[in-house]
């Protein structure tokens, strides 16, 4: 949604009369969830993009709420219509590059739109590869759905600006490593009980979002997948040897760092990891059965989890994050 700002400024209605007692202070409206699937058919060979888009418009006038005067209103029907036809007419690539076409497209039409709203997640489809085809090749035009992690980007202008603001990110990517996870030496009173964890179970459904500096010539997809590659190697480290973690919140900022270090097209990244415990079963109690320590066997508890997050921008940079 946009950004709610309070103003002070008297209010008057369309239709000349004076409201003292009352304004509007933020409105706008759109359509949600309009469900996009776009072939790309290249002779014998096809890509797919399937979408989920949200558009949202925020009008100068408000006479269609103090008057009900329709007269300004791009339905949402028009809106869910606008995404199928600039889709038919420019193709579908990334899921940026699609939401700035739209954005685009509601400012220059309609002047009398103040700000153009477009948030889009993109369905996680990959071209299938399996095990019958002995040369590993790549399917033409078959998919596997593999929701390793759910893609979206959040694009927004307003009449005034000179580029419109971008944000992409990630959601739902839950990892775990089952060794070089420690948490020690944190604060140690009278409400503690969790005891020092020299090597621990570390799960966490990552969600990360990034904001572009740049809006010309970036290759969206691209960078995508080497923020999400960055954050992971990260967290797992090196595949025989992986990587320390003293802390969920050490592990954020070095990817956070390694993303800002690499990609001059970012200007700031927040990243949020919450605790998915796994604590392990206590055999103590049952000498009889068992007998030695248990590094084997773990119980997950989902609730309560703890949630470690943080921003980390370059310096002098604002972030809309």
């Amino acid at each position: 949604m946009f950004p709610r700002k309070l103003d002070s400024s008297k209010t008057h209605s369309d239709d000349g009369d004076f409201v003292s007692e009352y304004q509007i202070t933020d409105s706008g409206y759109g359509k949600d969830n309009v469900k996009l699937f776009h072939v790309e058919r290249n002779g014998s060979v096809h890509n797919i993009k399937e979408f989920e888009v949200n558009t949202h418009l925020k009008l100068y006038s408000k006479k269609d709420y103090l008057n009900g005067d329709n007269s300004d209103i791009v339905a949402t029907d028009s809106q869910k219509n606008t995404v199928y036809l600039l889709a038919k007419k420019f193709g579908v690539k990334s899921p940026e590059e699609f939401a700035i076409r739209l954005v685009n497209h509601f400012l220059t039409t309609y002047r009398h739109i103040e700000a153009a709203h477009v948030y889009i997640e993109e369905y996680p489809w990959r071209r299938l590869n399996y095990s019958k085809d002995l040369h590993g090749r790549e399917h033409n035009h078959a998919f596997i759905f593999t929701p390793v992690a759910i893609r979206y980007c959040d694009v927004q202008q307003k009449r005034n600006d000179k580029h419109p603001t971008i944000i992409s990110g990630l959601k739902g990517m839950r990892v775990l490593k089952t060794t070089q996870s420690s948490f020690v030496n944190f604060i140690n009173d009278e409400y503690r009980s969790l005891p020092d964890m020299e090597d621990r179970v570390f799960s966490t459904i990552i969600s990360a979002s990034w904001q572009y500096s740049i809006v010309e010539k970036v290759n969206f997809d691209f960078l995508w997948h080497h923020v999400k590659e960055l954050i992971l190697q990260n967290f797992a480290g090196d595949v025989d040897v992986g990587v320390p973690s003293p802390s969920v919140q050490n592990t954020i900022y070095l990817a956070q760092r390694d993303v800002l270090k690499s990609i001059k097209e970012i200007s700031s990244i927040s990243i949020q990891m919450p605790n998915k415990h796994y604590f392990q079963f206590d055999t103590s109690k049952h000498p009889k059965v068992v007998q030695g320590e248990n590094k084997e066997v773990f119980y997950p508890v989902d609730k309560p989890s703890g949630i470690i997050y943080s921003q980390l921008s370059r310096k002098n940079v604002s972030s809309k994050l």
